[in-house]
């Protein structure tokens, strides 16, 4: 994706102890860096967040994640990732996010999470409220159903 089609970005400095002995960002750290950054994006929504979530017994869970690397990431450089919901399906949710030292795009992957209820782990119905909401915050691009 271009860096302009993302409504949402979080930016994050890359710590000493996420760096391996090649002196660039550890590879599984990009999956932590996607979280934080989904975490960031669904604050800016507005939708329930976890912890009322789990007192709702309808939850998100993270049902499979994919990630490319392009170029390294180092030591104390300014991260911007960007977050985006690119599809609903009738109780999934899918998300591209996209890491950025400036237009340099560094590391490219998606997020699959499945809205399920908690207490029989099975997935459930995305509410028509969520849709609504992820449909406008992504004004920029249109999701696909």
């Amino acid at each position: 994706m271009a860096k302009q089609d993302f409504s949402f970005f979080h930016s994050l400095r890359v710590r000493w102890s996420e760096v391996d002995m090649q002196a660039i960002v550890f590879n599984g750290n990009y999956l932590n860096y996607f979280d934080v950054a989904f975490t960031e994006y669904w604050r800016e929504t507005g939708l329930p967040d976890v912890l009322a979530q789990s007192e709702a017994g309808l939850e998100l869970f993270a049902r499979k994640a994919g990630i490319e690397y392009h170029a390294p990431a180092r030591f104390d450089d300014v991260l911007d990732i960007g977050v985006r919901c690119s599809e609903l399906g009738r109780s999934s949710m899918r998300f591209v996010l996209e890491i950025f030292k400036g237009d340099e795009l560094l590391v490219s992957g998606d997020m699959m999470y499945v809205h399920a209820d908690s207490r029989v782990r099975k997935s459930v119905p995305v509410p028509q409220d969520w849709r609504d909401v992820l449909s406008r915050f992504e004004k920029a691009q249109p999701i696909r159903a």
